[in-house]
């Protein structure tokens, strides 16, 4: 495992310009359904870590940043049974009570407690968001806002690649807030969530809270409708696709509330064309082509200083031609897949592993040869944990036109009865492809044959399900000065020289995926987007300042493999 002192800070361009930021990670975090209200509580908190009633730390964080990090302020590790404290203090602006305040927390790993004015709110934990009604809890003028989080990297509730010891594919653990808090007011009746169903003429639209009377504004058009669900037809749509990702605009006003939100006219499908299942926009084939997005940044670790660096990532990896990013065992704040939707970056992405994780078992053994017959024993807490997670994954990023697929385990990680997972989440998103077993130790129950390959040529058998090649690649260029581990790299073919890097890089594109493709190939995830910590296998490098490709020479490519597929 690497050392300390064998790693050097790096530092991103978003960093410089955080520095201008009055409050970080300002903007309105849920843009499918906001509100004129919104009053973001990002910023300096009093911050303390406490063990056994002893204060180990006192001073202030940056939120949202972890305190781990170095833009936090803190860059501190935190410990087995720390108790981390956030506080600060709350006037709210005149005029900005419509009646009731909802207290909104991105996530906070592990878990963590609230508190107002020393009343305890509820709890909150892990990789999804929160929200709490407060309004009954606050007092005239200046309130107290309290966060109590804990973090010992418990192995039941889900992790994804955090680790105590970081190094190689694991990276380092992060602990407590790490994505934004914010107020915002609502009327007595409020709107508290929409969801929305495209198909080719149009969407689904249901309501849920508010009045029982309420209206959809959609362009110059008005539709009013009673109870929780409207049908919305389109004429002549124009259809969401990564060439042409347009969103239609709209507002729902309910009484005295008003949101507003968004959609995309696209469907996802598996069809069979020409003796071959394939996965489908819109009813016609698509070529997935992809990149593993682990989402991590050397300022902030699960948060690039800035949104900017989020959409960075996006833009740049669209202009080297790719149409897909798989988001790798972790859960983006939404502005990510709002990005998404705005640029036409279509997304697969991974429920949270859980559970023990065996390098032998898990990665190893299945790399070379043994694939099938593994799955871990889950406790009913574990089980629990994982499969609220995932359920609760489906219902946040249900209205995302760009979120087309699912993984629900990744290469055996803390796999357990695998098909009955499959029978419980399938039914809550029957929209989307769901990949049950992503690499090996495969399950009966997929809508995919998913495959990994790293250290062997590109060979896949028919299938009678679409074949995506989920993970492959992973070749490694270190690029000096731009280097996390100096001492250690990690990646799965090493290139010293740029230019045999990419020449590589380009053959296993022309020489191995393309052929594959008149096999059923219909997708593909290259590892990765970016460089993370050991990891130097990425297309950018980890402080985002160095792409190692030329974008026009992966347009190319890019283009070569959608004229392949379409030939087929």
């Amino acid at each position: 495992m690497a050392k300390k002192t064998e790693t050097v800070d790096l530092y991103t361009e978003y960093e410089a310009e955080l520095k201008n930021e009055t409050v970080p990670f300002s903007e309105y975090p849920r843009p499918q359904l906001k509100r004129d209200s919104y009053l973001c509580l990002n910023g300096y908190w009093d911050f303390s870590i406490r063990n056994n009633g002893d204060i180990t730390y006192d001073g202030q964080i940056l939120v949202p940043f972890v305190p781990e990090s170095r833009i936090s302020g803190v860059k501190i590790d935190i410990n087995d049974g720390d108790l981390i404290w956030y506080e600060r203090k709350i006037t709210l602006p005149d005029g900005f009570n419509k009646g009731r305040i909802i207290l909104h927390i991105g996530a906070c790993d592990q878990w963590a407690d609230l508190f107002v004015n020393g009343k305890n709110v509820g709890w909150v934990g892990g990789y999804l968001p929160s929200s709490s009604d407060i309004t009954e809890l606050l007092c005239d003028g200046e309130n107290s806002l309290r966060i109590v989080a804990r973090d010992d990297l418990d192995i039941n509730m889900p992790y994804g690649k955090q680790t105590k010891n970081r190094g190689g594919m694991w990276y380092t653990k992060v602990s407590g807030l790490w994505q934004t808090v914010w107020l915002e007011s609502v009327p007595e009746k409020y709107i508290t969530d929409i969801k929305i169903t495209p198909d080719l003429k149009g969407v689904d639209i249901e309501v849920f809270g508010g009045e029982d009377e309420k209206t959809v504004v959609l362009g110059e058009n008005e539709y009013s409708f009673k109870g929780e669900k409207i049908r919305i037809d389109i004429d002549d749509p124009v259809l969401w696709t990564p060439d042409d990702p347009h969103l239609y605009r709209f507002s729902v006003i309910s009484g005295e509330d008003r949101v507003e939100s968004y959609f995309g006219v696209r469907t996802v499908e598996i069809k069979e064309i020409n003796g071959k299942k394939l996965i489908c926009l819109n009813g016609k084939p698509i070529f997935m082509h992809g990149l593993l997005d682990q989402g991590y940044f050397p300022d902030g670790i699960f948060l690039p200083a800035t949104p900017k660096g989020f959409e960075d990532d996006i833009v740049r990896m669209k202009q080297c031609g790719f149409n897909m990013l798989r988001k790798h065992i972790k859960l983006e704040p939404e502005l990510f897949y709002y990005y998404c939707d705005v640029h036409g970056m279509l997304v697969w992405q991974d429920f949270i592993n859980n559970g023990k994780y065996s390098f032998l078992i898990d990665t190893a053994l299945p790399t070379v040869f043994l694939r099938r017959g593994i799955s871990h024993k889950a406790s009913e807490l574990r089980r629990g944990f994982f499969l609220d997670t995932a359920k609760g994954i489906i219902k946040t990023l249900y209205n995302h036109p760009s979120v087309v697929y699912y993984t629900i385990f990744n290469e055996g990680w803390g796999q357990f009865d695998a098909d009955n997972c499959y029978d419980e989440l399938k039914p809550l998103d029957k929209t989307r492809i769901f990949d049950t077993t992503s690499g090996w130790f495969k399950a009966k129950k997929t809508d995919v044959e998913s495959e990994h390959i790293y250290f062997k040529k590109i060979k896949l058998k028919k299938s009678d399900k679409p074949i995506v090649l989920s993970e492959f690649g992973g070749y490694s260029h270190r690029v000096e000065g731009h280097i996390f581990n100096l001492s250690n790299n990690y990646g799965y073919r090493t290139f010293q020289y740029l230019r045999d890097y990419e020449d590589a890089l380009v053959s296993l594109y022309e020489n191995e995926v393309i052929p594959a493709i008149e096999k059923g190939l219909c997708a593909t995830v290259y590892t990765q987007v970016s460089d993370v910590e050991d990891e130097t296998n990425g297309l950018l490098t980890y402080d985002r300042r160095v792409l190692k490709v030329s974008p026009d020479v992966m347009k190319r490519v890019a283009d070569e493999i959608f004229s392949a597929f379409e030939k087929q």
